[in-house]
């Protein structure tokens, strides 16, 4: 049986919430066109996200860094550039996938992609993510909307840390968090996320397809365009 395809796209250097309401957009018409799987790369420009729970006393001094409150789990991380943005655009209920597995493989890749790299990571079932010597490397957050689900994970490539400090990343007072150039990779991000794409496509048993340029918009159950 040949592997199904899942859709690629790219979008570097991007506002937060063009995305967050694009990926929403998305969801809610693909169960009534039949749209395909896709897989975002996204490099965000500077924000704090703060998941549905989250907690604002997470956040200790945002500065003049944006604060958007979105509609995924979890409390609060950063997005910047050097940061690649993973966002699955995936039907569960067509192929069979639970949530639970979906993050197992999520984490799997990241961790397929560093022991490629020479590096030894773990997730931990605690705190979703992946770690290297209980540094955190990559976040994980998902929201499951009419059987589909959409946000994603972040992986810290080559970036400037020190946002997250000014953050209980996760809502863990003191985390550590690291990054691939602090472990000695160099890496763009755009090569991360080819890296990453394939492991993860491995995993759920991909194919990757190429984008259609076209359909770089989508449209809100308002009827509103959303265009990336």
């Amino acid at each position: 049986m040949p592997a199904r395809a899942i859709t690629l796209r790219r979008w570097p250097g991007r506002d937060y919430e063009p995305v967050w309401r694009a990926m929403q957009a998305y969801t809610d018409i693909r169960a009534e066109h039949g749209d395909s799987d896709e897989l975002w790369l996204v490099e965000h420009q500077p924000v704090y996200t703060l998941g549905l729970n989250g907690k604002p006393q997470h956040i200790l001094d945002a500065a003049d860094i944006p604060v958007v409150h979105i509609d995924r789990g979890g409390q609060v991380t950063y997005h910047g550039p050097g940061q690649l943005v993973v966002y699955p655009l995936i039907d569960l209920r067509r192929h069979g996938l639970g949530v639970r597995e979906l993050v197992t493989e999520l984490e799997g890749a990241v961790i397929d992609l560093l022991a490629e790299l020479g590096i030894t990571a773990r997730g931990r079932r605690d705190a979703p993510g992946v770690y290297v010597d209980g540094a955190k490397i990559a976040a994980l957050g998902l929201r499951v909307r009419r059987g589909c689900c959409y946000h994603g994970l972040s992986l810290n490539v080559d970036m400037d840390l020190e946002p997250f400090r000014r953050i209980n990343p996760c809502g863990y007072t003191g985390m550590a968090v690291t990054q691939l150039r602090d472990l000695g990779v160099r890496m763009t991000v755009a090569e991360a996320g080819s890296r990453l794409a394939g492991h993860l496509a491995a995993r759920l048993g991909y194919t990757i397809a190429p984008a259609d340029p076209s359909r770089d918009r989508y449209e809100t159950r308002s009827t509103q365009r959303v265009s990336l």
